[in-house]
Parts: structure tokens; sequence; C-alpha cells
């Protein structure tokens, strides 16, 4: 009965506690709303959802075509290829954790 009695009371006192902690969450604040100084009127700028005219991030000048980007990205896969191939064959630790001689590192 005395068990009984307690849990009846913790369950009181954490409905309590709940209620209190609800209360205060959903409060709304009393404080009368600050007087807002009157901005002046934006006008906004026309949308224009897709651009007239496509400004490219990278000027002309500095553009690397494809094929090369192709190349050496096929050069940086064969050498990750071989090396994963030669430890394989070969597993050891230094071979493991060795530098890649690819220019295309992190």
């Amino acid at each position: 009965m005395d068990m009984f009695v307690m849990g009846l009371c913790f369950t009181c006192i954490g409905l309590a506690v709940t209620a209190l902690a609800f209360a205060a969450a959903t409060r709304q604040a009393a404080a009368p709303p600050a007087a807002q100084p009157e901005l002046p009127a934006v006008q906004a700028a026309p949308a224009q959802f897709f651009g007239d005219v496509a400004q490219p991030a990278v000027p002309l000048a500095m553009q690397v075509p494809v094929q090369l980007l192709l190349e050496r990205i096929e050069n940086h896969v064969r050498l990750e290829q071989a090396v994963a191939e030669s430890f394989v064959a070969y597993p050891t630790h230094d071979l493991l954790h060795s530098k890649t001689t690819s220019p295309l590192i992190n």
C-alpha cells in the first residue's frame, strides 16, 4: 500500500511539472508591441527566373576545355587502379598509406 501511495504521489508531481512546463511554453507574451518606425516602400526588381544572358562564373580566358579535364580524370583513375592492383598483389602497411602520384589529390 505504501508503494502504491508513493507511486501515486510521484505521478501527480510529474503531471504537475509537465502541466507547468506546457503552460509556460504556450503562454503568449503580454508585453505591448513596440512601435515600429515606418519603412519606405522598396520597389521590387523585375523577376527573372531565367536570366537574359547567362554570365559564366569563370572568365572565358580561365576556362579549361572539357577534353583536357576528361584526360586528367582518366589518367587519375588509371593511376589509382594501378596502386590498388599493386596493393592487392602485395599488401603492406607502407603501401596502404603511401602518397599518390596523381596530380588530382585532395
